[in-house]
C-alpha cells in the first residue's frame, strides 16, 4: 500500500505596514519582527530589511496590511506617511511568494470580526477605517473627509491630533467621531484598534477595544476559507 501524503496548509507570513512601525510575523507565533518606519521608509528598503530579519524562516504565502487605498489587491495611492514607491511595486517578485494586499485597517478588521455589521476604526499614525457588513468587507476611506475648521477626521484623532489636542481633548474627538459615523452607518458594533487605542479610558457607547494581533489573523483569513468571505475587491494573488 502506498503511503498517504499528507498536504501541509500555507504557511503564511503577514506584515503589517504602518507610519510608525512594519510589524511581520506568522499567526499562530507570538514573536513579532518590528522594523521602525516613517518618511523615509520606501518598498526597497522595507522588503530588505525584512529579509534580512527573516532569513531562515519558512513561508509560501504572504498577506500585506497597506496603510491607504488597494482596490482589487492593487496599491493605487502613495502613502501619506511614508516614502514614495509603492504603487507601482511588485511585492510577490520582491519576495518571492504569492502576495496578496489589503488595506491595513481592513486586514484588522478581518481579524476582529464577530458577525453583523461591523465599524472598524484604526487609532495610529492616522486614521484607518472599514466596514464588514454579513461577512462582506468593505475599506473606506473616511480619514480625510472634511471634518472642523477645514480638518479631517483624521487630523483630530490621528497621531498629530493626540499630539496637538492633548490625551483629554483627542479622546473627546474620538468619542464625537465614533458617534457620528455610528449614527450614519449604523454598525451593530464598533471596533477600536491601532496602537493608540490603549489611551483611551473607557469606550464610546457600542464600542470594543481591538488587539493588533488581530491585524495577523486577518492576514491569515485572507488565504483560508473564512477570507474568501472578503469581496474580490480587496485581494490579490
Amino acid at each position: 500500500m502506498t503511503p498517504r501524503v499528507r498536504r501541509r496548509g500555507p504557511r503564511i507570513l503577514v506584515i503589517d505596514v504602518g507610519g510608525t512601525h512594519v510589524k511581520a510575523g506568522f499567526p499562530n507565533e507570538a514573536r513579532e519582527i518590528r522594523i521602525p518606519s516613517g518618511p523615509s521608509m520606501d518598498p526597497e528598503k522595507m522588503v530588505r530589511k525584512l529579509k534580512k530579519r527573516l532569513r531562515g524562516k519558512r513561508y509560501n504565502r504572504v498577506a500585506m496590511g497597506y496603510p491607504g487605498l488597494v482596490i482589487h489587491g492593487r496599491i493605487l495611492r502613495e502613502p501619506h506617511n511614508l516614502a514614495k514607491g509603492w504603487v507601482e511595486f511588485d511585492f510577490g517578485k520582491a519576495l518571492g511568494h504569492p502576495t496578496r494586499i489589503l488595506n491595513d485597517a481592513a486586514m484588522q478588521a478581518l481579524g476582529s470580526y464577530e458577525g453583523g455589521r461591523m465599524l472598524f476604526l484604526g487609532l495610529g499614525t492616522g486614521l484607518g477605517t472599514a466596514m464588514i457588513v454579513d461577512g462582506e468587507l468593505e475599506p473606506m476611506e473616511l480619514a480625510h473627509l472634511p471634518y472642523k475648521k477645514g480638518g479631517s477626521f483624521e487630523d483630530y484623532v490621528g497621531e498629530a491630533g493626540l499630539k496637538r489636542l492633548g490625551r483629554r481633548r483627542w479622546q473627546k474627538e474620538v468619542f464625537a467621531i465614533v458617534r457620528t459615523l455610528s449614527s450614519v452607518l449604523e454598525p451593530d458594533y464598533v471596533v477600536l484598534g491601532g496602537g493608540n487605542v490603549r489611551k483611551l479610558k473607557g469606550l464610546p457607547p457600542g464600542a470594543r477595544r481591538g488587539d493588533n494581533r488581530n491585524a495577523f489573523v486577518g492576514g491569515e483569513r485572507l488565504w483560508t476559507d473564512r477570507g474568501k468571505r472578503a469581496p474580490l475587491g480587496t485581494r490579490a494573488g
